[in-house]
């Protein structure tokens, strides 16, 4: 199996880069945003971003720096997913890709934004968790690169640069999509953990 694991810090475009990757090459995308999202309501806490950032820090307490790659790991052995590739939708950190890459070879690719862009998008798209304030945002960037995710963007097999037209992006992922389906992409090494 082939795992595309897509990252880039909120609001960056990694979750409609995913989305465009997994439908070219008929993939399931799966997102690790979810699990932590589910995680955070299972605990019984209301989904806003600092719920979310203190789920997502106790879980790494409790499971390692790789707790939502293992949760991740459960909840695809639940859905039985046997496929030719899976796109992962919010990797954060080399040992999740580390971790992740028990299932197959893993190719990541990196989704980047200035942060005004990704903070003007966030504030768009007003989804159930995001950060509102200026302050929040920056808070949850400075928790995302401590989680690793810095590392992981820089060592990506693949960089798509984010600072055009939703076109501009979807042309980048179909580039990515179409390199991978090639089989010129056999050369990605996951990160170089």
């Amino acid at each position: 199996m082939i795992l595309i694991g897509v990252t880039g810090m909120p609001g960056s475009g990694k979750s409609v880069a995913a989305r465009r990757i997994a439908s070219i090459l008929g993939w399931p995308v799966v997102s690790m945003g979810d699990i932590v999202r589910q995680e955070v309501v299972r605990r019984g806490f209301k989904l806003n971003s600092p719920n979310i950032e203190m789920v997502a820090r106790v879980l790494r307490e409790e499971l390692g720096e790789e707790a939502v790659a293992v949760l991740l790991i459960r909840e695809l052995e639940r859905m039985n997913i046997g496929q030719e590739g899976l796109v992962v939708d919010g990797m954060r950190s080399l040992a999740e890709a580390k971790t992740l890459s028990k299932l197959g070879r893993i190719c990541i690719v990196a989704v980047h934004a200035s942060p005004r862009a990704r903070y003007e998008r966030i504030i768009k798209r007003s989804r159930k968790g995001d950060a509102v304030s200026w302050n929040q945002f920056v808070e949850r960037d400075m928790n995302n690169l401590r989680l690793g995710i810095g590392s992981l963007i820089a060592l990506a097999d693949y960089m798509i640069v984010n600072e055009g037209s939703i076109e501009e992006l979807l042309a980048q992922a179909d580039r990515v999509a179409n390199t991978v389906r090639s089989g010129e992409g056999a050369g990605c090494s996951g990160g170089r953990y």
